[in-house]
């Protein structure tokens, strides 16, 4: 098989959304029938979970959590769906949390490329979604996210479908989004070293805990997120002189008192002639946080060029799972 670089997949993106939407099935549920829905998974494959669950928050009428750990919460029941996602399907903390749904009697859907995930689902019958081999988890948001959408949306009665559509539209014709990656890289270049922070609003959390993640896995490099307001209450007594640190700012408009602050942030932060980058979005729709998504993970590859690191190889995870295998 082919090896599908960083680059390529972003070239490609729409193809992931194409076949999220060709490959679809209904899983037959309705959100009126849990108390509660947990969406399990690590890494590459649980960013999808907390994009779409901060960008159905208002729609989504029961409490939906996110949980990348080895155990699920001790409300989980059998009024709990329980959504787990795992691209190799082998992922250890993930294949827990599908036995403790099984003995808490919780109701589950399985997202997975291969492994023991998809093994499990097939062998109980479970409502199960494929995606395509080839990729690094990481570069797998548009299957993750977008069959996570659709099944969301099914939840709630709802055809996510032309949204995705109008996504994937977007992505056969990505040249405006990668002239605004390359505008941010611009302003970035010459600090690419630097760590970074995003300082976002709620709306964007997961977006910028995405570029963080793509940033270290990516680029080798530190990434950190700051939520407004909250980090106004603490975070801000640090800017008292320059750091080396890039800024990013991502904030979806919605509130003008947050609006207020992402201002005020912004002039101690320049005042002290720090590099802040405000991305321009005015709203937290899925169409714009994929833009954003899109752009910052170009970013990150264009950060790992420049520092000259295998944005391919991850050494200190693999030595991770073999320090953990070990331990059986």
């Amino acid at each position: 098989m082919s090896v599908i670089t960083h680059e390529l997949s972003l070239q490609n993106f729409h193809e992931q959304l194409t076949y999220v939407l060709a490959n679809y099935h209904s899983h037959g549920k309705s959100v009126s029938n849990y108390n509660n829905i947990v969406i399990g998974g690590l890494g590459g494959s649980g960013i999808g979970g907390r994009i779409a669950r901060l960008a159905l928050m208002q729609e989504i009428p029961v409490p939906v959590e996110v949980f990348s750990e080895y155990n699920l919460p001790a409300y989980a029941n059998n009024k709990t769906l329980v959504i787990l996602c795992s691209y190799s399907g082998n992922t250890e903390e993930t294949l827990s949390m599908f036995a403790q749904a099984q003995s808490h009697g919780c109701e589950m859907i399985c997202v997975a490329a291969a492994g023991q995930l998809k093994a499990l689902a097939e062998s109980h019958s479970l409502p199960y979604y494929s995606v395509a081999l080839g990729y690094q988890p990481r570069m797998t948001l548009g299957f993750g996210l977008g069959t996570l959408v659709m099944i969301l949306g099914e939840l709630m009665g709802k055809d996510m479908s032309g949204s995705l559509r109008e996504i994937e539209a977007m992505f056969k014709s990505p040249e405006a989004i990668v002239a605004r990656a390359k505008e941010m890289y611009g302003v970035f270049q010459s600090t690419i070293a630097q760590k970074f922070v995003v300082v976002c609003d709620l709306a964007y959390e997961a977006v910028a805990i995405r570029f963080c993640q793509q940033i270290q896995e990516n680029a080798k490099g530190e990434g950190f997120v700051s939520v407004l307001p909250e980090a106004n209450h603490n975070m801000i007594e640090s800017y008292y002189e320059k750091h080396d640190t890039n800024f990013i700012f991502l904030n979806s408009g919605k509130n003008v008192r947050v609006n207020a602050r992402f201002d005020f942030l912004k002039g101690v932060l320049t005042d002290l002639g720090n590099t802040v980058y405000h991305y321009p979005v005015s709203d937290s729709s899925l169409m714009s946080q994929f833009e954003v998504i899109h752009a910052t993970d170009w970013l990150s590859i264009w950060a790992s060029d420049d520092k000259k690191v295998d944005n391919m190889q991850v050494g200190i995870i693999m030595k991770l799972k073999g320090h953990l295998e070990n331990l059986k």
